[in-house]
């Protein structure tokens, strides 16, 4: 993956710094994270922010093969 230096207000680092402490990630994934839910929501205006989480959490699952078949028969 590419790189590249960007200059961001340092009022933004230093929330992304705490924000990256609670959640386990490095300030520049803290960013990128918040970056990605940004363009989603953007992208889906209509969709609650909390969905869309679901919706990376998901997709960052699958990529990982932590998946299982859903089996769609009545259960009656």
């Amino acid at each position: 993956m590419d790189t590249i230096a960007v200059r961001l207000p340092a009022s933004l680092v230093k929330q992304a710094e705490k924000y990256a402490g609670v959640n386990l990630r490095t300030t520049p994934k803290q960013i990128e994270y918040w970056a990605r839910l940004g363009r989603c929501a953007e992208d889906n205006p209509d969709l609650p922010l909390e969905f869309i989480k679901e919706c990376l959490l998901a997709k960052e699952e699958a990529l990982r093969g932590d998946v299982s078949i859903f089996n769609f028969k009545d259960e009656k």
